[in-house]
């Protein structure tokens, strides 16, 4: 495992926590109503895509179950077109996506923590 795959991993699912947690009890339209919480939500999933960009690839190989390349999409996406983002995705992300994605983070951090110095061939190539 790469040295910070670890690190990386739980930036992820800090952030993603963060995010989930930050709009716990609140509706689409808040993110409309609060500028504040919106960025703040829109800069967590960025945390998000570009931790999951830092992942090494046999990590990402072993667990494709992880959809990396969407969570490092919607990172550009966010990024690039400050200007113009989609809350409605972004909800749809935070309120659908990711929660799936954040029990699997747990999972796979604590097998990592098991067994730090796993190359992954037991679960993938």
């Amino acid at each position: 495992m790469a040295p910070d795959d670890l690190d990386r991993l739980r930036h992820i699912r800090d952030a993603g926590l963060q995010a989930m947690n930050a709009v716990a009890g609140k509706r689409r339209g808040d993110l409309d109503r609060d500028a504040l919480l919106g960025h703040a939500i829109v800069r967590l999933l960025e945390i998000v895509g570009e931790a999951s960009n830092g992942i090494s690839v046999p990590l990402r190989l072993a667990y494709p179950d992880i959809p990396w390349v969407k969570m490092i999409a919607m990172r550009h996406r966010l990024i690039h077109g400050y200007f113009d983002v989609n809350m409605e995705l972004v909800w749809r992300a935070l309120t659908d996506e990711l929660p799936p994605i954040m029990k699997r983070m747990e999972t796979v951090i604590a097998e990592i923590e098991r067994d730090p110095k796993s190359n992954f061939r037991a679960d993938g190539p």
